[in-house]
């Protein structure tokens, strides 16, 4: 079936949407807290890159990754179709990621991403250890988290 509207205005529509978050895997990440006692966190809260949860008490952003969206490398697709665009668009996605925890690490956040695969029924472990050594970090001033959850030195 042909657009109706040209090239240029159906990019200019398809720009305006904003998303407001996955509930699911949002929903899936707050059911994962509360199962582990952890508790002080927000949603929406007002920081770059608008992440799913923040602890301002802690200084800890949270975001839950998709894996079509941020290029997971165990579950990542890359479309056959418009394949050049697919792989700028998510290449733009994981920069994006990096350019927001550089930022959120320059105001004295900690950064914690989630793959959405992981908030399954088989990663609940992983992620309850990943969530468990939030306690720690509140006391850890010069650690580091890296883009995927682990604790450098730093």
């Amino acid at each position: 079936m042909a657009d109706i509207w040209t090239k240029a205005k159906r990019s200019e529509v398809m720009g305006r949407i904003r998303g407001r978050g996955n509930r699911t895997t949002e929903v899936r990440l707050a059911a994962i807290f509360r199962a582990h006692g952890i508790t002080g966190w927000r949603r929406q809260y007002p920081l770059p890159g608008r992440p799913d949860f923040a602890f301002p008490a802690r200084r800890l952003a949270v975001f839950v990754d998709g894996c079509f969206w941020n290029g997971c490398p165990r579950h990542g697709t890359s479309p056959k179709g418009n394949a050049r665009f697919w792989r700028e668009k998510i290449a733009r996605n994981r920069e994006r990621d990096r350019e927001v925890n550089r930022e959120l690490r320059r105001r004295g956040w900690r950064v914690l991403r989630i793959w959405e695969h992981e908030l399954g029924r088989t990663g609940e472990r992983r992620v309850g250890r990943k969530i468990g050594r939030v306690e720690k970090w509140k006391t850890r001033k010069t650690s580091k988290i890296g883009r995927r959850g682990r604790e450098e030195d730093g």
